[in-house]
C-alpha cells in the first residue's frame, strides 16, 4: 500500500535539492547531508511523525531562503554603498 504522504516527501526532497545548489558550503556537501537526513528517516511510517518531519523540512526551506536573501542583500549593499571612513 502506497503512503499518501509520499508525494509530499518527494516534493520536499526536490525543493531542498533545488535550493541546495546555491548553498555556501557547496552543493555536494548539501546533497550528502540531505540524503543522509532522508535515509535516516526512511523507516518512519506513522503519518503524524511524517507530517512533523515534513514541517521541519519546510522550516529548513524558509531558513535557506532567508540565508540566500541576506546574502543577496549584503552583495547589493557592498556594490552600492561605500563603507564609511573610520
Amino acid at each position: 500500500m502506497a503512503n499518501p504522504l509520499r508525494g509530499e516527501v518527494v516534493k520536499l526532497y526536490k525543493n531542498l535539492l533545488y535550493l541546495g545548489r546555491e548553498y555556501p558550503g557547496g552543493a555536494t556537501f548539501f546533497r550528502e547531508r540531505l540524503k543522509k537526513a532522508f535515509v535516516k528517516n526512511k523507516d518512519v511510517t506513522d503519518p503524524e511523525k511524517i507530517k512533523e518531519l515534513i514541517g521541519r523540512g519546510e522550516f529548513v526551506i524558509k531558513e535557506l531562503e532567508a540565508l540566500y536573501y541576506l546574502r543577496k542583500y549584503r552583495a547589493m549593499k557592498q556594490r552600492y554603498y561605500e563603507d564609511s571612513p573610520k
